[in-house]
Order: structure tokens, then C-alpha cells, then sequence
């Protein structure tokens, strides 16, 4: 049964058309990746089919509860909090449709509401506190009107997975978020049984969640069954065919053409069809021609030299450690990849090393004549009033390229800007049309050492393996924080992760600094485990009771500690195994909002006998 239907879907912008006629079936259940160059309008149709947009032409058929990722997504007011309460009235709206139709006795209406509920799950606020942990969301108290862009990006992300259990539609939803969140995104959606489209670069992602794509090409959606790996391999066959059959329909048209230009007036039946076929073939809109695009940033150097070398880096903001003392040495060809989570001090690295922030200790060596060049996640550096000509050119009608002055509407040309771009301003343009952009400037400045913050976000596919395959010829170093797996494993050398306690450690790959993450996760957890049962134990009660340190009342108070935590345990047990009967919502003496109030009130209770637990165990 099909979740969501789009039909003969147009729209243009000026005179420009971006979709042609786009038809769509998505069934319940189904993973679409949407994928296609910039500006091919894949986030404009993900647009209209969630209804944020509407289109020129056709029909758009969808459930009346869906989640919607946007490209720039707007949060409203209020805190994070309020943002996620509005995110899941559906749900409350759901009980209160179970509550009204068991009250009247409509078995078919509350059965129905109590599959969807059993479906999306009774109890909310434990799937709400882990999806906000897991993408790294702010405190639910934190003013919307105060986060910064990666924080609005993972607020919003985390809205759209709540607030449907039908259908997702999803624009980058990688974008601002760490490998292992990531990781943690890609198994929260693999057990997500609803329907979604997304739009995205994560290759690693498409692989493993697509089961059919659908690609944007010239303005109509072209559907391929099977993964992302089924996808490369049809299309290629696909184009090929195409393309076989343009060259014979221009073959045909050049053969019709001198006959026609040779014979007398058409008088006959058959002339008269010969020459409407070919008008209709002159008429036939040609094949949508695959511009190629290259990017060799290589600037001549040897690679017995050391470009960068840090000695000792240090860096802190008031009691926080960002930078614990590294060590680190560039030269030509080393690729460095940074791994860690949201805020570890990634960045900071690359301001330091590119000198736009200072180091609190340590020394930072460059070699001779070393350029850098650096492409920041928000994509800084660019005039948002300049045309993309004078962006490139500086003002100048020509380019100094490997040598040689390079008109800039050619150079900008092998970027994919056709000339009717080159007066158009930079605030107009798509993020991965800007990220074209700057890698344009890259080349220009000629750099030994390249600081790539998250380079891949709102990056096609196509323009993804170019970048790759520039930084894979390029002789010079590169530092790159991303969150792309694959970028990740098939480009860097070596990988620096930022890791817990400000500690930094150095791996072969990603996989490596990710099972060495997983180990020492596992063994906190059992010294925590040991540490606990250690304390629950009755024969280690006696022991903390003579601490030196506590007074005879703070020994009595430690003692029944243990005792209470276990009582707290069994309640919210209970409570949790009452709030996941459905029965507790039929039965109209089961104050369900009592009991959600009461779960809140213990785990808050909780965790103050953990931390009274800890300070008397400290001070004895």
C-alpha cells in the first residue's frame, strides 16, 4: 500500500525549470534514496511532498502525520523542550482518540488507535531522552532562539524522528553530526518500520538502508530497484542506452533533414508523414548531457619535507581541556583524518594550525613557503553579495592556473557554472554550488597543507568522488574533520580521535579508534558494574560504616543507602511495566499522567541517592 504518491509534480523558479513532471510511489515500509547533481532539485521535491513547499503543476497524495528534515530547518520559539512536545502531539492526540473511542465503546476505532499506539510505542519520554543523547541534541531547557546551526540541524533531526511513525522525509540528516552518531543514526533507522526518502551523501548510509533509488534527472524521477551499489551498476547500463539511442535519433534527424532540403513540395501522404516525423523527432528533447567535472589541486612538492610539526598544543577554555598537550607532524601526502564527538575540539585544531586562533601553550612549526588553505563547515570566506564571477576572479576577467591565465567564465566552466551563473549572486546559490565554489578558490591559492572542516556537507555524490579523488593525487598534507565514513576510510592515512577525558589518540583508520572507543566504553562499564555490586553487597556495609571522616549519623545514612536504591528500582519497575500496558490506558481509574509524573519524580530521586551515595563514599 503506497504512503505517498506524487504525480506529474512541476516547478520552476523564474525561468528556470527545476522539476518537469516528477512521479513518485512510495510504499509503506520502503527506503528511497533521492539522489541526483546540486541543484537537480532533489530538496525542492522533498519539499512539496512533505508540503512545505507547494508545487506549479500535479498532485501530491500523504499521510496526515509525517517527519520532515529540511535543508534549513525552522524551530519556532520556546526551549528544546517545547519544540519536542509539539514534535509528538500526534502521539498524545493518539491516547486521547484510544481514551474517547474506548469511553463510547467504538471497538473498531480503538483498536485501531491501540495498533497504532502499540506500533509507535504507549510511553514516549525514554525514546526522547535516548534519540536526544544519541544525536548530541542541547538540554531540553536550552532557548531554540540561541543554538548554533549544528545545534538547530540535530534539534530538528531529532523532531522529524519523533513526530512520525508513518513516514520520514529526510534532507541530509548527516550533516553536523560525528561518526558515531552517525553509526547510531544508521542502526536508529535500519529498526524504524515506517516508510523514508532521504537526501544524502552517506554512501555508507544508502547502501545500507536503501531499497530502491530514485535519481533526479533533467527535472523527472528515474527509479532503480535495489541498493546503492545496484544503482551505479544500472545506471551506468541505463546511460549507456541513452545515449546510443540520442546518437541514432541525431543520425536519423541529419538523414531527414537532407531529404528534406533536397525534395520538391510534400505533396503525398508519405511525404507528409516523413516530414511530421520529423518534426516530431526535432521536437524529442534531447538527452540531458553529463557535464564532466575535475579537481587537481596538486602543487609540486617534495615529499621529503616536513610542512607542519606541533609540539605540546595546548588549549582550554576556562576549566575545559580542548587541546591536552599534542603532538603532530605533516608532510606531503599524510591525509589526517579527526574524529570525535560534537564540541571535543576539532575545529579548534584546524583554527589553531590555520593561526586564526592562538594555542594556550606549545609550539606550531611551519616549513618554507607553506600556503593553507582552509574550507570551514559554514562556508565562510565567500561575500554574499558577490556573483559567482567575482568570487572567483577577484574583480579580474582571468585566472593564473598551473601556470597559465585561464579566462575565468572557462575556468569557473570546469566547476559546472554555465555562464547564465556567472551573475548570479553567492546568497543564491545551493550549499554544495558554494562548496563548488570554494574548492574553485582552493585551486586558485595553490596550497601545500589543506584544512577541510566537514567538506562533504550538501555535496552531491558526483562531487563527492571528485573531491576524493582529489585529496587521493594531491602531494601536499590534508586535515580533514568529517563525519563520512567512507571519506574516511578510502581517503586518510591515519586518524586522530578525540576521545574522553580530552585525551587524543592516533589510529591507522576509523575502525581501529572505533573498536578502541567500544573497549574502553566496555571496561567503564564493568569497573562501574563491579563498583555497584560491590557496594550492594551486605558483608561491605560494615567497612563503610567506620570510615574515618563521616559522623555517626552520615555512617547510618551510607549504610541504607544500598537499600534504597533498590526500592527505587522496583517502583519505577513496576511503573514501567504498568505504562506499558495497554490496559492502564482502558481502565479509567489507571491515571496514566499520575504515573508518568511519579516514573519522572523517582528517577530524578535516583539519581540524588547516586551522587549522595558517591559524596559519602568520597568523604569517608
Amino acid at each position: 500500500m503506497a504512503v505517498l504518491t506524487c504525480r506529474g509534480v512541476e516547478r520552476a523558479y523564474g525561468d528556470r525549470v527545476v522539476l518537469r513532471g516528477c512521479d513518485l510511489n512510495v510504499e509503506a515500509g520502503e527506503r528511497v534514496g533521492l539522489v541526483g547533481p546540486n541543484g537537480c532539485g532533489k530538496s525542492t521535491l522533498l519539499a512539496i511532498l512533505a508540503g512545505a513547499e507547494p508545487p506549479d503543476a500535479g498532485t501530491v497524495q500523504r499521510p496526515a502525520q509525517l517527519g520532515h528534515l529540511a535543508q534549513e530547518p525552522m524551530l519556532g520559539e520556546g526551549t528544546v523542550g517545547d519544540a519536542v512536545d509539539r514534535a509528538l502531539a500526534w502521539h498524545r492526540a493518539l491516547i486521547a482518540a484510544f481514551e474517547r473511542a474506548h469511553a463510547v465503546g467504538d471497538e473498531a476505532a480503538a483498536q485501531d488507535a491501540q495498533q497504532r499506539l502499540d506500533a509507535a510505542g504507549w510511553v514516549q519520554d525514554h525514546k526522547v531522552d535516548a534519540l536526544l543523547t544519541l544525536l548530541g541534541a542541547p538540554d531540553r531547557s536550552a532557548p531554540l532562539a540561541r543554538l548554533s546551526g549544528g545545534e538547530t540541524r540535530r534539534v530538528a533531526l531529532a523532531l522529524a524522528l519523533l513526530s512520525s511513525s508513518e513516514l520520514l522525509l529526510l534532507d541530509e540528516p548527516t550533516n553536523h553530526l560525528d561518526a558515531e552518531a552517525v553509526d547510531e543514526l544508521q542502526g536508529w533507522l535500519t529498526e524504524y518500520r515506517g516508510a523514508a526518502v532521504l537526501v544524502t551523501h552517506d554512501r555508507y548510509l544508502l547502501e545500507a538502508l536503501a531499497t530502491r533509488i530514485v535519481e533526479v534527472d533533467d527535472g523527472v524521477c528515474v527509479s532503480y530497484d535495489g541498493s546503492y551499489g545496484d544503482y551505479l551498476i544500472s545506471r551506468a547500463e541505463r546511460q549507456a542506452a541513452l545515449s546510443k539511442a540520442e546518437d541514432q535519433r541525431l543520425s536519423l534527424i541529419a538523414r531527414e533533414a537532407e531529404w528534406a532540403s533536397r525534395s520538391p513540395a510534400a505533396r503525398t501522404t508519405k511525404q507528409q508523414a516523413r516530414l511530421k516525423r520529423l518534426d516530431a523527432l526535432m521536437k524529442t528533447r534531447p538527452m540531458a548531457k553529463e557535464r564532466p567535472f575535475s579537481l587537481d589541486l596538486r602543487a609540486g612538492l617534495d615529499r621529503g619535507r616536513t610542512l607542519v610539526e606541533a609540539t605540546g598544543l595546548k588549549k582550554r577554555y576556562g576549566d575545559r581541556v580542548i587541546l591536552p598537550g599534542l603532538d603532530l607532524t605533516l608532510r606531503p601526502g599524510d591525509r589526517l583524518g579527526i574524529m570525535g564527538p560534537n564540541g571535543a575540539g576539532k575545529s579548534t585544531l584546524l583554527r589553531v594550525i590555520a593561526g586564526t586562533e592562538q594555542a594556550d601553550a606549545g609550539r606550531l612549526n611551519f616549513g618554507p613557503r607553506v600556503v593553507i588553505a582552509t574550507l570551514d563547515q559554514h562556508r565562510t570566506g565567500l561575500d554574499p553579495d558577490d556573483t559567482v564571477m567575482e568570487a572567483a576572479g577577484g574583480g579580474n576577467t582571468s585566472v593564473r592556473v598551473g601556470g597559465e591565465d585561464v579566462h575565468v567564465t572557462s575556468f569557473l566552466g570546469r566547476f559546472l557554472f554555465g555562464r547564465q551563473q556567472l551573475d548570479q549572486r553567492v546568497r543564491t546559490l545551493s550549499g554544495g554550488e558554494r562548496a563548488r565554489l570554494l574548492m574553485a578558490r582552493l585551486l586558485l591559492k595553490g596550497a601545500s597543507v589543506l584544512l577541510l572542516d566537514e567538506p562533504t556537507n550538501d555535496l552531491d555524490l558526483m562531487t563527492l568522488r571528485v573531491l576524493e579523488e582529489a585529496l587521493l593525487s594531491f602531494d601536499g598534507a590534508v586535515v580533514v574533520v568529517t563525519h563520512d565514513r567512507a571519506l574516511l576510510d578510502r581517503v586518510c592515512t591515519s586518524v586522530l580521535a578525540f576521545e574522553e577525558d580530552a585525551r587524543c589518540g592516533t589510529y591507522a583508520t576509523r575502525l581501529q579508534a572505533q573498536a578502541a572507543a567500544k573497549e574502553r566504553r566496555a571496561a567503564a562499564a564493568q569497573a562501574a558494574a563491579t563498583k555497584a555490586r560491590a557496594a550492594a553487597e551486605p558483608r561491605a556495609e560494615a567497612p563503610r560504616a567506620t570510615k574515618k571522616g563521616l559522623s555517626w549519623k552520615e555512617k547510618q545514612e551510607l549504610a541504607a543507602l544500598p537499600q534504597r536504591v533498590e526500592a527505587i528500582e522496583a517502583e519505577l519497575a513496576t511503573i514501567d511495566a504498568r505504562l506499558g500496558d495497554p490496559n492502564t490506558y482502558r481502565d479509567p481509574k489507571a491515571d496514566a499522567q499520575a504515573l508518568q509524573r511519579r516514573h519522572a519524580a523517582l528517577s530524578q530521586e535516583l539519581e540524588s541517592v547516586w551522587a549522595r551515595w558517591s559524596e559519602l563514599d568520597n568523604k569517608g
